[in-house]
């Protein structure tokens, strides 16, 4: 099975993608999550995108898609994310710097140390691509990235946080058949609006004793105002009964019932 995932070559998507298939061959790269989610769709392979960060929160291209698009989450990963500032010149004789806008939010509080203007980029890939044709330019990327663009690494550790981590989850047009999942996740597009509404559709996890561990809200695409709703909580035995009872007062869109799988070293 082929894993189709964010290229170019160095994202932290392909790094991740290397450690889980084993062997460049079986990776696809696409240059956007939405290319991505079209060729699962379609069947081409399985897909490795990034869900959310411990920095910069939900990744809005991701949970645009999974709304779209047919498909199921089969399993998480999570991967600690270092990024680096890596350029030609010395910090000092850098005037400008590349990154992308979630490695821009993961890293703001150096940047606003150094006082250098940030031009964002699709990928640590093309930041490393406009870095060394732009004279005085740096780039913020993984040390994977720095070594396959021979950019030399100027500052290390140049997240916000020695904890910032990105969960990725992997997504498939069928889904997850595991018989003792770990965690759900699902969408819900209210179909009015009214007092307590969100208190109900909660209510239907809390009285089941049903751990909630995320809820992020995303436009509707339908008007200012109007939102949908990403739910991820705990699995048990009372699954069926909470989305069961959502469905009579709601729309719900199940994602898939999955468990977290260990990133090798």
């Amino acid at each position: 099975m082929k894993i189709i995932t964010l290229g170019p070559e160095g994202t932290f998507s392909h790094e991740l993608a290397l450690k889980m298939a084993g062997k460049a061959e079986n990776i696809v790269l696409l240059p956007t999550i939405h290319s991505i989610m079209s060729a699962v769709a379609r069947g081409e392979g399985d897909g490795i995108v990034p869900m959310e960060n411990s920095e910069a929160g939900g990744v809005g291209e991701t949970l645009d898609g999974l709304s779209k698009f047919p498909l199921f989450i089969t399993a998480e990963m999570y991967l600690p994310i270092r990024h680096n500032l890596a350029s030609l010149v010395t910090l000092k004789e850098m005037r400008v710097i590349y990154a992308h806008p979630q490695t821009d939010e993961q890293c703001s509080d150096m940047i606003e140390k150094w006082g250098l203007p940030v031009i964002h980029t699709s990928s640590n890939a093309s930041s490393a691509r406009e870095a060394r044709k732009t004279p005085n330019a740096g780039a913020i990327l993984s040390e994977t990235a720095a070594a396959l663009y021979h950019m030399p690494i100027i500052v290390k550790n140049t997240e916000n946080s020695e904890w910032n981590t990105t969960r990725f989850v992997r997504i498939a047009a069928t889904p997850s058949r595991h018989k003792r999942p770990e965690k759900c996740s699902i969408l819900i597009d209210p179909d009015e609006d009214r007092s307590g509404l969100l208190h109900d559709l909660l209510g239907a996890f809390a009285s089941r004793g049903i751990n909630l561990s995320r809820i992020e809200s995303r436009p509707s695409k339908r008007g200012i105002g109007n939102y949908v709703f990403f739910l991820d909580f705990s699995w048990s035995l009372k699954t069926a009964g909470a989305l069961a009872e959502l469905k009579k007062i709601t729309t719900v869109k199940e994602l898939g019932c999955y468990r977290k799988i260990g990133v090798p070293p």
